[in-house]
């Protein structure tokens, strides 16, 4: 996996692709590589986001934006919005939101480890029908003739400190998975995690000498 992207379409020939601060150069450096003789320039942008979450949020008449469902509640975010006084969420608390979303992130649960049938991410960002892409034949592979041997599982943690990246989980004595984020909530710790798929789904993991269970 090379990075999320989000495509945003400015005009009739102008595109903008939306991914990770830290990832810009490597999209374009791809991006250039596979462009071939196509005309098109593709040149790095900067710019600033905004989430506005709610049922009731509503972007500003003529605002640059798109829809976002990555926190499990109805969202649009905003690129270079005016500043203005609104209530606001922690990085927490919107990390929090994620985590029960089941929203994998780059970084944490997307990397160059993670193919994206295991991160749920198939039916939302993946081709089985185009061309030739980077990690065509391992994605086509596992979708027509096998399965993935693990998948992301939101967990509940019953301890006082979220473990550390990539600690391991434990079943009946055996490693059958890592947690990827973790965040304290109401005096417990709920995370993300890769687990083995043959796991069942209400088994009691452990993690750090911590009982784990499934996030309801």
């Amino acid at each position: 996996m090379i990075a999320p992207l989000r495509v945003l379409r400015r005009g009739e020939n102008d595109f903008l692709l939306l991914t990770e601060p830290e990832l810009g150069e490597t999209v374009r450096s791809h991006l250039v590589r596979s462009r071939f003789a196509a005309r098109a320039d593709i040149e790095p942008e900067e710019h600033e986001s905004v989430l506005i979450l709610g049922d009731d949020a509503e972007p500003p008449e003529g605002a640059l934006g798109l829809e976002n469902d990555d926190y499990g509640t109805p969202a649009f975010e905003l690129l270079d919005p005016p500043v203005a006084e609104a209530p606001t969420l922690t990085a927490e608390e919107l990390e929090r939101l994620r985590i029960r979303a089941r929203t994998p992130r780059f970084g944490h649960e997307l990397d160059e480890r993670v193919l994206p049938a295991e991160a749920g991410l198939v039916d939302r960002a993946v081709s089985l029908t185009k061309g030739c892409y980077p990690g065509q034949e391992p994605i086509a592979r596992l979708h027509f003739r096998g399965h993935a041997n693990r998948g992301l599982r939101a967990l509940r943690i019953d301890a006082d400190a979220p473990p550390a990246p990539d600690a391991e989980l434990l079943y009946e004595g055996k490693t059958v998975g890592r947690v990827t984020s973790a965040v304290p909530e109401d005096g417990v710790i709920v995370a993300l995690a890769y687990v083995r798929v043959e796991v069942p789904e209400d088994a009691v993991l452990e993690v750090a000498g911590a009982p784990a269970r499934a996030l309801l």
